[in-house]
């Protein structure tokens, strides 16, 4: 193994798409594989969604859209942030669908060559991208007209929640959609929810769904997730040091961790460098040995310090940071508590000098 290592079981992202997409029920879904698939691998994970019958990836720029298309990934593709140089004929030319947030931006995509697939995102109250609902008419409207000319196509219509449970967006959109349709437009792929919203509101009235974190086995809820996914990445190091130091000995930078008794203290080369959060100081759980430790002292760049006691734990051992807690060891929620942030976050940071190995 290698000496840092996230090793990402695809036959799990499968089986969470699959999982989901039976509860859920909707005709479509989006598997969002956006920032190398929160950390699992982009073309790989893309494939593996796809395995579990998700006919949809959703990305945010044409960066992240190009990497695909260059790794033979050729679902249908959604991406939706675009700066003011996004080369819209190459999405054109590559079938990635554009999501398009206001007038102006239209205005661009339709003066591209070629006829381009557009989602129209609206903004019911989320507040980031996205047309206000003052300026939607007129998007519409512009919408309507290009489409009738050849050089647009609209296929979708699509928001964002603020909260998963937020019955205000929703009756916001369903109201918007409304109004698309009565301009003329007819779009098929109609969303709003990402894996959260999508299982705590119903959705006969939409066409698709968005599904982040659950597709990679997380929960979007403070507890379980109601549905039994596996989280499909494990999180580890090789133990490069293990030394015995006597009681009264700091540990890390600071000091802010003194040994009370003789022990051993392992060190994992994983480091805020790698997206291990510094914020995890003192608090975060490893499993070493089938043992659960906690992390001693600051976290570093490269490194980390276990306190282990008197336990047999050497040099060449592997150290597991966070995986599925089936197995007995860590999740990513615990390091997500300890550091006082999302699991997304935790996964999604993992760096680029960590190995990503891959199971099925």
């Amino acid at each position: 193994m290698s000496l840092r290592e996230a090793s990402i079981d695809l036959g799990a992202i499968s089986r969470n798409v699959e999982a989901l997409r039976s509860r859920i029920g909707t005709e479509h879904t989006m598997v969002v594989v956006k920032a190398n698939a929160y950390g699992h691998g982009a073309v790989p994970t893309a494939r593996a969604a796809i395995e579990g019958g998700a006919d949809w990836l959703g990305v945010v720029d044409f960066d992240e859209a190009q990497q695909l298309r260059d790794g033979g990934v050729d679902a249908r593709l959604l991406a939706w942030l675009h700066g003011g140089a996004a080369d819209y004929e190459w999405a054109i030319r590559a079938g990635v669908d554009i999501g398009v947030h206001s007038p102006e931006q239209l205005e661009r995509v339709a003066e591209a060559d070629g006829r381009a697939n557009v989602h129209i995102k609206v903004d019911t109250g989320l507040g980031r991208n996205g047309v206000t609902i003052d300026e939607s008419a007129e998007l519409f409207a512009a919408a309507a007209i290009h489409e009738r000319s050849g050089s647009i196509r609209v296929t979708g219509l699509f928001s964002h929640l603020a909260n998963c449970e937020d019955e205000l967006q929703v009756a916001r959109f369903t109201e918007l959609l409304g109004h698309a349709r009565a301009t003329g437009l007819d779009p098929e792929f109609v969303h709003i929810a990402a894996t959260g919203g999508a299982l705590t509101l119903p959705q006969d009235q939409f066409s698709l769904v968005r599904l982040g974190i659950g597709a990679y086995g997380l929960s979007p809820f403070d507890g379980p997730d109601g549905v039994g996914l596996t989280p499909a990445m494990t999180l580890s190091g090789e133990i490069v040091s293990a030394k015995r130091v006597p009681a009264g000995s700091g540990v890390s930078y600071g000091h802010t961790y003194v040994t009370e008794r003789e022990t051993t203290l392992a060190l994992v080369p994983l480091g805020y460098a790698d997206g291990v959060p510094r914020l995890a100081s003192n608090s975060a759980p490893v499993s070493i040995n089938g043992s659960t430790y906690r992390v001693a002292g600051t976290v570093a760049m490269d490194q980390f310090v276990v306190d282990v006691g008197d336990a047999p734990v050497h040099t060449g051992d592997r150290a597991i940071l966070f995986g599925d807690p089936a197995r007995g060891v860590p999740s990513a929620h615990d390091w997500a508590r300890a550091a006082g942030t999302i699991n997304y976050e935790i996964v999604t940071r993992i760096g680029a000098r960590v190995a990503r190995t891959y199971t099925s």
